[in-house]
C-alpha cells in the first residue's frame, strides 16, 4: 500500500461499506447480486448518501455565491480604483479593502467550493476501490472493509452493456463495449457539468454580477471545466463516471429547486418567481404591488363584502337650517343665543343704555 492509499484508507473503508450495504439491499429486492445493475445502483446509493450529508454545506455554498454576486459592483469599484497601480503599497491596500469587503458581506470565494472540495476525497477513494477490485479478488491486496475477495470478484465480473465497472477507456484494449460506455458517460458527465454551472451563473445572478473580471473568469470556467472532465475522463473507471454523472444530476436538481424557490435578488430567476406569484395572485383576485427594491412584492388584498361605514357628521352643522348664520343656530334647548354688538339679533329691539342710579 502506497502513502496515498494509506491516507485514503479510512474513506475507502467507508465507501466500500456503503456500497456493500446498498448491494445487499438490492439483492434483497430481487436483483442479481452478480449483475451490473445491483453494483451500479450501489454507486448511485453512495452518491445519495454523500449528497444528503453535504446538504448543510450546499446551503452555505448558495449563501456564499449570493454574497459574491451582491458584492460584485463594490469589487469592480475597488479594481477600478487600483487599476494600473502595481506598487506594493497599492497592492496591499487593494488586498486589505477586498478582505474587508468579504468580511462585510460575510462571504469569501472559497466557501462556494466547499462541496466540491469535500467530495474530492470520496471521488478518489471510490477510484482506488474500483481500481483495486481485481487485486482484492485475487488476494494480492487486503480486503477493504467489508469488501471481501468474494464480493470483489462479483463486482469485478459485473458489467453494464458488456463493460465492467472497473474498466477504463485507456486500458480497454479491443473491448469496444468499454469504449462506447465510457464515451457515453464522459459526454453525459461533461454535459451535466456545463448545464449545472450555466444554470447557476446565467439564471441566478443579477446583471451587475455578469460584468467585470470575475464574471469573465466564471464564463471561462463554464467552458473549461467540461473540457477538463472530458479529457481526464478517459482515465476514470466506469464506476467513477457513474458516480460523477449521478452527482451532477443531483446538483442540477438541487440547484433548480433552490433557484426556483429562493432566487438571488435582481436575477432572472427572481423576475420569473415574481411573475409566477403575480399570475397566481391575479387568479385569486389579489393585487400585487410592484416591488421597488427588487427583492419582495407587497400583496394588497381588499376585504370582500364589507360595506363602508358612514362617517358621523358634526351635530351642530347637521342641525343648522339652510341660510342661517352661526348666531341663529339653536344650541342645547333650542333657544337662540344672543350675541352682543354686531352679532345681536335685530328682532330683539334696540339695546337699552345702562340706567344711572339716583343719589
Amino acid at each position: 500500500m502506497n502513502w496515498f492509499d494509506g491516507l485514503l484508507a479510512p474513506i475507502m473503508t467507508v465507501v466500500a461499506w456503503i456500497m456493500v450495504q446498498f448491494h445487499s439491499l438490492f439483492e434483497g429486492l430481487g436483483l442479481d447480486p452478480a449483475g451490473g445493475a445491483a453494483w451500479a445502483l450501489s454507486i448511485v446509493g453512495l452518491v445519495i448518501v454523500m449528497r444528503i450529508l453535504l446538504i448543510p454545506l450546499f446551503f452555505k455554498q448558495i449563501k456564499a455565491s449570493r454574497g459574491m454576486q451582491m458584492l460584485a459592483p463594490e469589487m469592480q469599484a475597488i479594481q477600478k480604483k487600483y487599476k494600473g497601480k502595481t506598487d506594493p503599497a497599492s497592492r496591499e491596500a487593494m488586498s486589505r479593502e477586498t478582505m474587508e469587503l468579504y468580511r462585510k458581506h460575510g462571504t469569501n470565494p472559497f466557501a462556494s467550493c466547499l462541496p466540491i472540495l469535500l467530495q474530492s476525497p470520496i471521488f478518489f477513494a471510490l477510484f482506488r476501490v474500483l481500481i483495486q477490485l481485481p487485486q482484492i479478488a485475487s488476494g494480492e491486496v487486503d480486503p477493504i472493509g467489508p469488501m471481501t475477495p468474494a464480493l470483489a470478484a462479483q463486482a469485478e465480473a459485473a458489467t453494464i452493456f458488456g463493460a465492467p465497472l472497473s474498466g477504463t477507456f485507456t486500458q480497454s484494449g479491443d473491448n469496444w463495449h468499454i469504449k462506447i460506455v465510457t464515451v457515453v458517460l464522459i459526454i453525459a458527465m461533461s454535459a451535466t457539468t456545463f448545464l449545472t454551472q450555466r444554470q447557476l451563473t446565467m439564471k441566478n445572478m443579477p446583471p451587475a454580477a455578469l460584468q467585470g473580471p470575475m464574471a469573465q473568469q466564471q464564463k471561462v470556467l463554464l467552458y473549461v471545466l467540461p473540457l477538463v472532465f472530458a479529457f481526464s475522463g478517459v482515465n476514470f473507471p466506469i464506476g467513477v463516471l457513474i458516480y460523477w454523472t449521478t452527482t451532477n444530476l443531483w446538483s442540477m436538481g438541487q440547484q433548480f429547486y433552490t433557484i426556483r424557490r429562493m432566487p438571488a435578488p435582481g436575477s432572472q430567476a427572481e423576475k420569473a418567481l415574481l411573475e409566477r406569484k403575480a399570475r397566481r395572485a391575479a387568479a385569486k383576485g389579489i393585487t400585487l404591488e410592484e416591488p421597488t427594491n427588487g427583492t419582495t412584492a407587497v400583496i394588497e388584498e381588499k376585504p370582500r363584502g364589507q360595506r363602508e361605514q358612514p362617517k358621523r357628521k358634526d351635530r351642530a352643522k347637521s342641525a343648522r337650517p339652510a341660510g342661517a348664520t352661526p348666531a341663529q343656530t339653536p344650541v342645547g334647548d333650542g333657544k337662540a343665543t344672543k350675541g352682543s354688538g354686531d352679532d345681536a339679533d335685530p328682532d330683539d329691539g334696540p339695546t337699552k343704555p345702562p340706567t344711572k342710579s339716583k343719589k
